[in-house]
């Protein structure tokens, strides 16, 4: 069982996160070295989203203030959970418009990359594209759509939520730009999921092709999907979509285009 070695942090009787000034400085350091990236990676939406949701720069930002942004724009707020939580757990939240958030941030040592998921991946690469009507929109249907999904399908439902909300690219006129969060949250990943030759990139409209494809969570990614709206996210989500993981299972997944782990790192594709 993984075991991470970061304490939750959850907030006190005032609504509080207490956090020391080495990790106060550690978040200063990550959203001061992103921002400067984003502008030119990052679609619209994103950086339309930073605006709004006004992250302090010199402290971690507080839940509190986070949500009052989020609820007076799309009806969200954020939950402060443990990094891994149970996929029930994860889904219900998202269904009732809550985004699951771990708040503890990584120490300096990992400065350039943490195995799991820290407040700064949570809320500069997450939250953002949250204060957006249509992907706010489909965050929550997602969450109510894997509830009602089976054990079995659960996996390729990860697959579409890797793909989008983690990976997703999205076409614009000025160009492919990113929104996904497991991107914006990466300088390295930002620049070379649009620039990069290396990488190949699928339109997500061919969503079987979505659900056959695997992938490493410990490498840059080999393929990306690009949406050609927001829009286009929701309307995945019909009974059509059920159907095609029945002849996604039925077909297998495709051959991996990357490296396939060491006995070390089993468990990292999927």
């Amino acid at each position: 069982m993984f075991k991470s070695k970061y304490i939750a942090k959850f907030p006190d009787e005032n609504g509080i996160i207490h956090y020391n000034d080495k990790e106060n400085l550690v978040w200063n350091k990550l959203y001061t070295r992103q921002l400067n990236i984003v502008e030119q990676y990052a679609c619209d939406a994103f950086l339309q989203g930073l605006d709004i949701l006004k992250f302090a720069t010199d402290r971690v930002p507080q839940v509190k203030e986070i949500n009052a942004a989020l609820g007076n724009t799309t009806g969200w707020s954020v939950e402060p959970v443990e990094a891994l939580i149970p996929a029930v757990q994860f889904f219900t939240l998202l269904a009732n418009r809550k985004f699951p958030a771990a708040n503890f941030i990584r120490s300096i040592e990992d400065f350039n990359y943490v195995t799991e998921p820290d407040i700064f991946h949570e809320y500069f690469g997450h939250l953002p594209v949250l204060t957006h009507q249509a992907f706010a929109d489909f965050m929550e249907q997602y969450g109510k759509f894997a509830l009602n999904a089976s054990e079995a399908d659960r996996p390729y439902l990860a697959r579409l939520y890797w793909f989008t909300v983690e990976f997703g690219l999205l076409k614009t006129d000025k160009g492919i730009k990113n929104y996904g969060g497991g991107i914006l949250s990466s300088p390295e990943e930002t620049v070379y999921a649009v620039d990069s030759d290396s990488p190949e990139r699928r339109s997500l409209s061919d969503i079987l092709s979505v659900l056959r494809t695997p992938y490493r969570v410990d490498m840059m990614q080999a393929v990306y999907y690009v949406a050609d709206a927001f829009e286009e996210l929701y309307q995945l989500l019909n009974d059509d979509l059920f159907d095609l993981i029945q002849e996604a299972r039925s077909l297998g997944d495709f051959e991996p285009t990357f490296p396939l782990p060491r006995e070390d790192q089993k468990g990292v594709m999927c």
